[in-house]
């Protein structure tokens, strides 16, 4: 992976030579987030074409080659992963030398990510596909499935789960049948449950799914049977009771709201007319409100969320705030209306229209946390703009868009008043004044800060994607207000070849108001 010019030593460079990819990198290009590649292209990598001929392959030399030795009273680990290497720049030998348990413990450790930059890089981890790790793959596998439900992305980490194989293991199959619940393929897993009841995570699913497939008796008789044994608990029957038969309850009370909702529970809680709002449970819930059976309000608020921490690409977002007209005005829908009234007057080609309704929408969009996303969408397309706060907007708005290197030359007069994040923008701040030691940190960062040695320890043995997440939550700690921590980060992250996701990073968290 390269460093830009004057990036940093020599040496560190050289070193790490040893790790770069066939084609861009990431230094070099500012790629699709790999949440916005999975948007539009299929998850699932193509099969590999057999060869034309029967004739065995032919060595091009006579030497004996390298043999390697595993052990047959196992299953072979496997390559799982998303994003190929021609998408994400990886090397394929990524986490090749690591250990799957250690590995585990640091994806543990960097869910934390916060910035988009982190977070796109965080999601490029997870779905990397690359040789598997040396031992423990399967911890490693179930951690990056964690992490993709914690973040909200669900089907990515359907995906990954289709691809290690949902009968693996009774923890990968528990964490399907949640997720296909709350994606509303749950038919596709209880048909599993049905061959195999033993996969069954609980009582409550066995009764769910033999309802499901049409055998209401049977269904009936192990809600009893489960009763019997203390196999349920009275929240979970009162609620399959009234979902197995209905007519039964009519004229009661509702239920009321489980104290811990499960996957499970919000789908029977909606089968029987009584849904659990998404908004106070945990984010990967927010998926089911993007269905179309949902409001278009429930629709704007999951998709925001969602948004927030990546888990939706930035086209997905727009598509959801200009699905139609607000029909009332305050909070949301002020934004909603502002956003659609800026990309209207910015598809107009009228530079006063886009001076008159840039500003309010990037205020807004800034007090939802989606700024950068904005950014994203627009800011290669602003153009140079006279008027004050309409330019300072679109200063920053660049500055947090993959074209970030062009804000200074659009905007000079907002540029003038910001010198330190022109500088980030250059990757160059040996000159930059710092006031404060988060500036301090940042400036010393992309001048002659230091890199992690363990961290460079580790990529030199072989364990990059250890290293990267190591850096990453060096980082995510820096972003809280630890300038060590934020020098070492970003040092370490350039000293890896990650020049865009370190300026990015740095921009981001100067403009973190604007976020």
């Amino acid at each position: 992976m390269s460093i830009k010019a004057g990036a940093f030593p020599l040496y560190l460079g050289a070193m790490l030579g040893a790790f770069a990819p066939v084609g861009p990198t990431w230094a070099q290009e500012a790629p699709l987030s790999v949440i916005d590649w999975l948007d539009s292209n299929s998850p699932t990598p193509a099969a590999q074409p057999r060869p034309l001929t029967d004739e065995p392959a032919v060595s091009p030399s006579g030497n004996v080659p390298a043999i390697t030795v595993s052990p047959l009273d196992g299953p072979a680990a496997r390559r799982v992963g998303l994003a190929p290497a021609s998408v994400t720049g990886l090397p394929d030998t990524l986490w090749k030398g690591s250990d799957g348990t250690e590995l585990a413990e640091a994806i543990d450790a960097a869910r934390a990510v916060r910035l988009p930059a982190t977070q796109s890089l965080f999601y490029t981890l997870l779905l990397a596909e690359a040789l598997p790790p040396a031992v423990h793959d399967d911890d490693f596998n179930l951690a990056r499935v964690d992490a993709l439900l914690g973040l909200g992305a669900l089907d990515p980490a359907l995906a990954l789960i289709e691809q290690i194989g949902p009968e693996t293991s009774a923890a990968v199959f528990a964490r399907y049948f949640d997720a296909s619940l709350l994606a509303g393929t749950e038919d596709a897993a209880c048909a599993r449950i049905m061959t195999k009841p033993s996969l069954a995570p609980s009582y409550a699913a066995r009764v769910f799914c033999t309802a499901r497939a049409g055998d209401w008796d049977t269904a009936v008789l192990l809600l009893g049977t489960a009763r019997a044994l203390g196999s349920m608990t009275d929240a979970e029957a009162g609620m399959l009771e009234r979902f197995l038969d209905p007519d039964l309850f009519e004229g009661e009370p509702a239920l009321p709201t489980p104290a811990k909702t499960d996957p499970l529970a919000f789908r029977i809680h909606e089968a029987i007319g009584t849904p659990i709002s998404t908004s106070l449970l945990p984010r990967i819930y927010a998926n089911a409100d993007l269905r179309e059976i949902a409001g278009w309000r429930s629709q704007l608020m999951a998709v925001e969320r969602l948004a927030q921490t990546g888990a939706v690409a930035d086209n997905r977002l727009l598509g959801v705030y200009t699905d139609r007209q607000p029909a009332a005005s305050g909070g949301l829908w002020d934004r909603v209306q502002a956003v659609q009234r800026f990309e209207t007057a910015l598809n107009s080609d009228s530079t006063e229209a886009v001076a008159k309704t840039l500003p309010a929408a990037w205020a807004e969009m800034q007090s939802a946390g989606l700024a950068v996303h904005f950014a994203n969408l627009f800011g290669d397309r602003l153009p140079s703009l006279e008027d004050r706060a309409a330019s300072s907007a679109a200063f920053e708005a660049t500055l947090l868009s993959p074209a970030y290197e062009q804000a200074a030359t659009k905007y000079p007069q907002a540029a003038a008043r910001a010198p330190l994040l022109v500088a980030i923008a250059k990757g160059d701040t040996s000159d930059a004044q710092a006031n404060g030691p988060m500036e301090k940190a940042l400036t010393d960062a992309f001048s002659d800060a230091a890199p992690d040695a363990t961290l460079v320890g580790l990529a030199r043995t072989g364990k990059l994607g250890r290293a990267m997440l190591g850096a990453l939550e060096l980082v995510n700690d820096g972003s809280r207000g630890d300038p060590g921590a934020l020098r070492q980060g970003l040092a370490t992250l350039r000293a890896l070849g990650l020049e865009d996701n370190s300026r990015r990073t740095a921009l981001q968290i100067m403009l973190r108001p604007a976020l």
